[in-house]
């Protein structure tokens, strides 16, 4: 796990947009796992920018998301697809057939959670997943006690998830009690994995997560199992940090061959 501290969000996102963009450059089949919410905001937008300014390109790129609000139709102001058509896709030149959002309006929802799995597979699986955490430590929607080893599943939100979810829907009552979310285990597949998070009210969460045990209580901490894992916070977020000093240090120091994309290579 590489703890990589910036400024603000907006220095973050820049660090985040370099490894993404470094990989695309690279592999321009990249399999991306993207995530939702106001923490990838400024990575999408500059990644939008580095699309239209510099080409960077996206046409055989293919995405999978982490989750999805059950019962919700896709055209649905508050569901995921809309959010990622609107923040995202809309503005690159990722081909439609390759993306992929789990539908909450499955009517099979067993079968279209193991057709998504089948699908992550097909694909050679995720070579670079993004995630946030949720104040509870939360990963997608992998609520505390969730098995590290679970697939993609259905899943019953807690009530910090809908508290924290409320204002995206006008009020508690009308926030979905249920997702779709990749599992766990599902996200541990990923070749490497890009979490952010910006602000004071996530530091609690990233400290536990970066320092704390692993344990099924705050789902996010199984990273610190995960091989090739960056970690990229705001001052705000790396506050509760016990070792904040040491990681900026190394990514301040790193040697010059690991030099590059946000020097998170």
């Amino acid at each position: 796990m590489e703890v990589i501290i910036r400024a603000d969000s907006s220095a973050a996102s820049l660090v985040a947009a370099d490894i993404v963009a470094t990989l695309v450059t690279r592999n321009p089949r990249a399999v991306l796992g993207l995530a939702t919410g106001n923490t990838p905001l400024l990575l999408y937008r500059e990644l939008i920018r580095r699309h239209r300014e510099e080409g960077l390109d996206f046409s055989k790129v293919t995405t999978f998301n982490l989750d999805e609000y059950r019962g919700l139709p896709h055209d649905h102001p508050c569901s995921y697809h809309r959010f990622m058509w609107e923040k995202l896709f809309d503005h690159l030149n990722v081909p439609p057939p390759r993306v992929h959002v789990p539908d909450g309006m499955a009517e099979d929802v067993p079968e279209a959670c193991e057709a998504y799995e089948r699908a992550i597979v097909d694909a050679g699986g995720i070579d670079l997943q993004l995630l946030g955490i949720g104040t509870n430590g939360h990963i997608g929607f992998n609520e505390p006690s969730s098995s590290l080893a679970s697939r993609t599943r259905i899943k019953t939100l807690s009530r910090n998830t809908i508290a924290a979810n409320a204002g995206f829907f006008g009020g508690e009552s009308r926030v979905p009690r249920h997702v779709i979310t990749m599992g766990v285990g599902t996200i541990m597949d990923s070749r490497r994995c890009l979490l952010m998070a910006f602000g004071e009210d996530k530091a609690s969460a990233v400290a536990q997560m970066v320092e704390g045990p692993v344990s099924a209580r705050l789902p996010a901490s199984v990273l610190q199992l995960h091989p090739r894992t960056y970690v990229i916070l705001d001052e705000a977020a790396a506050s509760r940090l016990e070792l904040g000093d040491y990681y900026r240090w190394v990514y301040e120091h790193k040697p010059a061959w690991q030099a590059g994309a946000g020097r998170g290579k």
